[in-house]
């Protein structure tokens, strides 16, 4: 890993993490400020009038906890979705923009290696997302805490938010992958960010409903049971250890094909 093209592209990174952070840190602050157990009997109500709008977004369990009424309203979709939208802003520029506009011929003058070039990105998006993680880790509890104080089971936390970070380097290493794989600029970006869309449009439908109960067969995303993480299930560990292996393979895929590819440059 090169330190210094480390540091340059983990500042130009800063400012689309900080929007990304404060948005999170906003919605974090208010899911948590909205428990309360009257206010979620009317959340149960009219989970139970549109069952089907709730389910599809993740939010079909009746929460009778912090914890469950957090990972309801947060993990079905806006920790994940808002986080894709960063992981596409980073591989586009980290690899697409450079491949594009023919800037990676000056890094490629430099004494260091393609592998090492593409480890150094590698290596800024994943520290970004582990920071990005440990920071919704310190809100939660911190909101948690300042609201209620000793009703949330961090611990259980901690072992949902380490399957959602498996989660997001999983979804990190396909957009990196797509990233390196497509000398179109276009086919680079949307390759590995339409695949996670689609695998969330996936997910929705087959929990709206028992007729595409299936297609959560055939989707990764399957693999990230936040209920079953916080209960210690020993299956939903083992789904976010695949998704970590995932997103290992995934990144040493990106970084054989970018050692290998004609960059025609």
């Amino acid at each position: 890993m090169n330190r210094t093209l480390f540091a340059k592209e983990l500042r130009a990174n800063l400012f689309v993490s900080a929007i990304i952070a404060a948005v999170l840190a906003m919605y974090i602050g208010t899911i948590v400020a909205m428990y309360d157990p009257k206010l979620g009997k009317s959340l149960d109500a009219m989970m139970q009038s549109m069952p089907e709008l709730f389910a599809a977004f993740g939010m079909s369990m009746q929460a009778t906890t912090l914890l469950e009424f957090m990972l309801n309203y947060l993990y079905g979709f806006l920790l994940t979705i808002f986080i894709l939208v960063l992981i596409l802003v980073m591989a586009n520029k980290l690899m697409v923009r450079y491949l594009d506009r023919g800037a990676m011929a000056y890094l490629l003058a430099t004494p260091n290696s393609r592998t090492r070039i593409a480890c150094t990105m590698i290596g800024v998006m994943v520290a970004v997302l582990v920071g990005l993680c440990a920071l919704v880790t310190a809100l939660e509890a911190g909101f948690a805490e300042a609201l209620f104080p000793g009703d949330l089971d961090v611990q259980a936390l901690v072992q949902v938010n380490l399957g959602l970070l498996a989660l997001w380097l999983a979804m990190a290493g396909l957009c990196f992958l797509s990233a390196c794989l497509f000398s179109n600029s276009s086919a680079a970006l949307w390759t590995g960010g339409g695949l996670c869309i689609l695998f969330f449009l996936m997910q929705m439908v087959s929990q709206a409903g028992d007729k595409f109960e299936f297609l959560k067969n055939v989707n990764p995303l399957t693999l990230f049971d936040y209920y079953g993480l916080a209960a210690g299930d020993a299956s939903a560990v083992g789904g976010a250890i695949a998704l970590a292996a995932g997103a290992v393979a995934l990144f040493a895929a990106a970084v054989v094909v970018f050692d290998r590819r004609d960059l025609s440059i």
